[in-house]
């Protein structure tokens, strides 16, 4: 069975455009996964320490086999391959983040594994992407994309010309 996934993938060091683009190959290679839409690339201030680069965003949309917690798995074998470490600090700095935003219309709250993810509403540079590959898609308990990310303040998103 083949199930639809929306990856956020952000970047704010290392070439944060390159990451982003070599992120995208990455989950079209992903055992499982095949990428059918890309967001362009937003350049928007960092989220939390201020003292850290812009970052460089996009969203993913993935047909996947892969069960929603295996695919994390994935995920997390993507950023550490990027160099990320997870080193507990939240919203710092890092080479490759990906985020499981949302699997098909499930609604998932594990310890580890939060479907649909907390921000994906409410964080312009998330909803935004997400509504252009897909407006009419429907985050669970929320409403639909294309309705979210006109309700949301974008005034820090640019977009990333290449």
């Amino acid at each position: 069975m083949t199930t639809r996934a929306f990856i956020g993938i952000g970047s704010n060091l290392d070439d944060p455009a390159a990451q982003v683009r070599r992120a995208v190959t990455a989950l079209d290679t992903l055992a499982g996964c095949r990428c059918v839409a890309v967001s362009r690339r937003y350049r928007n201030p960092p989220m939390g320490p201020a003292d850290q680069p812009d970052y460089v965003n996009a969203v993913a949309a993935l047909d996947t086999t892969r069960a929603a917690h295996d695919l994390l798995a994935g995920l997390q074998a993507l950023e550490a391959a990027a160099g990320r470490e997870r080193n507990g600090r939240r919203w710092g700095p890092r080479p490759l983040d990906l985020d499981l935003l949302l699997y098909d219309d499930a609604q998932i709250d594990t310890e580890d594994l939060t479907v649909p993810h907390p921000g994906v509403t409410v964080r312009a540079f998330v909803i935004v992407p997400l509504a252009e590959i897909d407006p009419d898609r429907r985050v669970p308990g929320a409403g639909r994309a294309g309705d979210l990310a006109a309700a949301v303040d974008d005034s820090g998103l640019r977009v990333e010309e290449d």
